[in-house]
């Protein structure tokens, strides 16, 4: 009986030896903690409208305070991703869980308050919210780039992004029943108590692939020669002591190829911030459902973006273990997605709740299918700085979750009604299309000293 290493500094490991699936794992890791972490973005839409009649607040203020979080959130990714490439990415998520869940659980506090102190508090206690979340994604892309080769990739970055959907679904029916049960305040008690316990989770399971007591010199062969960055936390935590280098990000932006990708991501994130921030105020103001009926309904659409996440990294893999360069593989389930997500301009003009609702499924369908900005990130950034290049990624296509609530927040308070709104969001997949199909070029790592100048 043949006996396994488990260490990857073992010396003699027999050649038949099969390789674990620690990956998996450390996948399943990150979609439940990515799952908590748009939870926790979204559980201001389903607590909105009863907040909205507490405080007796407008649109243009609710749009604000869902902004709260964006303003933040843009403004760490960059000292973010250096904490990533500093100190590596299980320490940072880690200790990022546990804030950012600090700061909901905090929010199910400001009922003691009123008025402006308690809108402000609301403002306040978003905004840290944002701050701790800001190294998420770009420790999503850099666990993803150390844990699987390129042709898993792109399954493994839609898998974790596909989380988003799945917080909905999971989340909103759960959220929507604290509200109408509890009050809103509950929301934000329940899903803060869920984030710490996940952040003890997170440090007691998570390693990094040589560190892991579970995974075999196979795994580590097989994910190594597959393009998988295993030494990625070991070889960055020396070289980047002396804080973000403004050259490298100079590099990054003189970029056509980056920033395409950037502007798309921009795009992107813009239909996200919708469904997480106005959706379930649109279903209960412009569609006269009830709350708890909203936080139902709200996952349907939700069901469809994971399912379509899901359905886009499995054909952008696919396509490339049977031979299709990296560009047509993720280019091809991002452009189909993005002209599929402009359907929800459709629900201007149809008014039964049931094809309101299949309408928004397909669009969100379409969303899930094309958001593989982040296998793109790992495809391309350069390893030595791959935290702070997501984190550039991040901040670029972040910038909307500022935008969109306020422009929506506008578009409502002016004109009373969600039809601009929705072509205003669905124009956004547009814009995505254009920018992958005549703006980024060919996909492929960038090399730092080498990154070929806008035109």
């Amino acid at each position: 009986m043949q006996t396994e290493t488990t260490t990857a500094g073992a010396t003699a490991v027999p050649q038949a030896l099969r390789a674990t699936r620690v990956r998996y794992l450390v996948l399943a890791m990150l979609f439940i903690a990515t799952t908590i972490n748009y939870a926790d973005r979204a559980s201001i839409s389903i607590a909105g409208s009863a907040m909205q009649k507490d405080f007796g607040i407008s649109a243009v203020s609710l749009g604000y305070i869902f902004s709260a979080f964006g303003w933040s959130y843009v403004i760490a990714q960059l000292p973010g991703g250096w904490l990533l490439d500093r100190f590596g990415s299980r320490r940072v998520y880690g200790a990022s869980i546990f804030i950012w869940s600090l700061f909901t659980l905090f929010q199910g506090t400001i009922g003691f308050l009123a008025g402006g102190a308690a809108i402000a508090a609301m403002f306040a206690l978003r905004f840290l919210v944002g701050f701790a979340e800001a190294p998420s994604f770009p420790a999503n892309s850099r666990i993803v780039a150390a844990w699987f080769p390129a042709n898993e990739r792109g399954t493994a970055s839609a898998i974790f992004n596909s989380a988003q959907y799945a917080a909905t679904v999971i989340f909103a029916p759960l959220m929507g029943w604290l509200v109408h049960s509890f009050g809103w305040h509950s929301v934000f008690v329940v899903m803060g108590v869920l984030g710490i316990a996940m952040a003890l989770a997170w440090r007691l399971f998570m390693k990094d692939p040589k560190d892991h007591p579970g995974v075999n010199r196979a795994e580590i062969e097989y994910i190594e020669a597959g393009g998988g960055l295993v030494d990625l936390d070991r070889g960055a935590r020396g070289a980047a002591k002396q804080g973000p280098d403004l050259r490298h990000i100079k590099q990054l932006l003189r970029s056509r190829m980056l920033m395409g990708i950037y502007l798309a991501q921009y795009c992107i994130n813009a239909l996200t911030y919708f469904f997480i921030s106005w959706f379930p105020v649109y279903l209960v103001q412009a569609r006269g459902m009830s709350i708890l009926k909203a936080g139902f309904v709200a996952s349907v659409p939700a069901i469809a973006g994971f399912l379509g996440g899901v359905l886009g990294g499995i054909i952008s893999d696919a396509l490339l273990r049977r031979g299709a360069s990296l560009s047509l593989a993720r280019k091809l389930p991002i452009v189909l997605g993005m002209l599929l997500s402009m359907s929800m301009v459709i629900c201007n003009y149809v008014d039964a709740q049931a094809v309101i609702v299949a309408v928004m499924a397909l669009a969100f369908f379409g969303k899930g299918l094309g958001a593989l900005g982040w296998a793109v990130n790992s495809d391309t950034a350069p390893r030595e700085i791959a935290g702070l290049s997501g984190a550039l990624m991040n901040t670029f296509g972040n910038l909307s979750s500022i935008t969109t609530p306020i422009a929506v927040g506008y578009i409502v308070g002016h004109t009373g009604s969600f039809n601009g709104a929705l072509v205003f969001v669905g124009l956004h997949g547009l814009v995505a299309c254009v920018c992958y199909l005549f703006v980024v070029g060919k996909i492929e790592r960038v090399k730092l000293g080498s990154v070929p100048s806008v035109n």
